[in-house]
């Protein structure tokens, strides 16, 4: 069967009848934006921030859990605790006696599972291979010989593993032997996997803004949606209810019915996209659904069409660029996710920058700076601004946590420079 839906929407209001567990709701407190959810049997939510955390939600208070020294991409829920990974290549296992560095990539790990059985650790990254890791600290990578990966999911017997990358490939690959497959060779980028525990349907999400639906046995088609809305980021599955999530670049959530494979709705979930993060609830009543709010937004299902669904946040970085002087929107655009302006603590992923000009660099007090930038004889000034953006961190200050960008024109780092004068005294 073949199922293309395009331009509609097909809506269905669900007869659920709505609880006080089904309230709208947020979990504030990260300082980025949120990268990975996962919940657990018990309905513990964790959450993976670009502020270098991993949070772990008690009700709406949090746990920060800190050992990453760049963005945590993913989290995924272990048999004593978080995985979580992220763009300093490791993969960590958390317990109550802290972190545990199970092994690390040569690249950005985008996604991580655990094995059914709670015995293995897949991690998928744009080094080009699929790590499989045990919880005591062995492991290996798998050269999948198809570039970045970007997903990775395991079958129900914990040998099988599917994995999918920004070639268009989707290989099955077998945990104990070198065999690999390719199951699918689509000609865009593959984002993000879901697959049924039964083993009857694959879904992937494109770069194109496709959802298709596959068996994972042969490959053949069994239905693709698209509303076009690209690229397509995130899914969450919830067996007992039938409910296939699906979040995008632009802000939206998807639902599709996995039983006979309709769309029953789309909401808009953030003010602006994308949707990088989505889990349910054990029960299948809420959505759980994060991305460039530093914020996660708790969905009830049974409500949504209730609500304006538009979410988000006023953030400053999401104004119209033309109301912004120059400075300010260099700032917006190169330093604003990951530092403040303003005095006191912060949970972004950089030092505020309070106070800038004339500090020292690697001194703000409780912030985990790089060895590199622990006690270096750079003062930040204009000049030194000006370098650092001209030069690039990863040249100016190689082996810094700063993520490498450059701002190329001499009046941009000018204007820049100029605001930051002003915005951070």
């Amino acid at each position: 069967m073949r199922i293309r839906c395009a331009h509609m929407l097909a809506l269905m209001i669900w007869a659920a009848a709505p609880s006080a567990a089904q309230d709208f709701t947020t979990l504030k407190g990260h300082g980025g934006p949120v990268m990975g959810i996962a919940v657990a049997p018990d309905g513990q939510v964790v959450t993976a921030s670009f502020d270098n955390s991993v949070g772990v939600w008690t009700g709406r208070d949090p746990k920060w859990l800190e050992a990453h020294d760049a963005a945590v991409n993913d989290v995924a829920v272990g048999p004593k605790g978080p995985v979580s990974v992220g763009d300093d290549f490791a993969v960590y296992a958390w317990t109550d006696d802290g972190a545990r560095k199970l092994g690390v990539h040569k690249g950005k790990v985008a996604d991580v599972k655990v094995s059914p059985d709670g015995a293995l650790v897949a991690t998928a990254s744009w080094d080009g291979t699929v790590g499989l890791w045990d919880f005591a600290g062995t492991g290996t990578r798998r050269d999948l010989s198809v570039g970045a990966v970007n997903d990775v999911v395991f079958a129900a017997d914990g040998n099988s593993l599917f994995a999918a990358g920004a070639s268009g490939a989707i290989l099955e690959i077998k945990a104990d032997g070198p065999e690999k497959r390719v199951l699918v060779e689509n000609g865009f980028g593959v984002n993000v996997l879901s697959l049924a525990p039964d083993m009857t349907w694959l879904a992937y999400g494109a770069v194109d803004g496709v959802t298709h639906v596959i068996d994972p046995d042969t490959g053949d088609l069994i239905a693709d949606f698209s509303l076009d809305r690209r690229p397509i980021l995130a899914m969450a599955h919830h067996v007992a209810t039938n409910q296939l999530a699906v979040g995008d670049g632009e802000g939206f959530i998807m639902v599709v019915d996995t039983a006979d494979w309709r769309i029953t709705r789309s909401f808009q979930a953030t003010r602006s996209g994308p949707i990088w993060a989505l889990a349910y609830d054990p029960t299948g009543e809420t959505i759980y659904a994060g991305g460039l709010d530093d914020v996660v937004y708790a969905w009830p299902v049974a409500l949504l069409d209730e609500y304006d669904a538009v979410a988000g946040q006023e953030r400053s970085f999401l104004r119209s660029v033309e109301d912004m002087p120059n400075g300010e929107r260099q700032f917006m655009r190169k330093c604003s996710i990951c530092h403040a302006l303003e005095n006191g603590v912060s949970r972004k992923a950089g030092p505020t920058l309070y106070h800038l000009f004339g500090r020292p660099a690697g001194t703000v007090e409780g912030y985990r700076y790089s060895d590199i930038l622990d006690g270096s004889d750079i003062i930040w000034t204009g000049e030194t601004i000006d370098k650092l953006f001209d030069l690039g961190p990863d040249h100016y200050i190689p082996g810094s946590k700063m993520p490498m960008q450059r701002i190329t024109a001499a009046q941009d780092r000018a204007d820049l420079i100029e605001f930051l004068k002003t915005a951070t005294k």
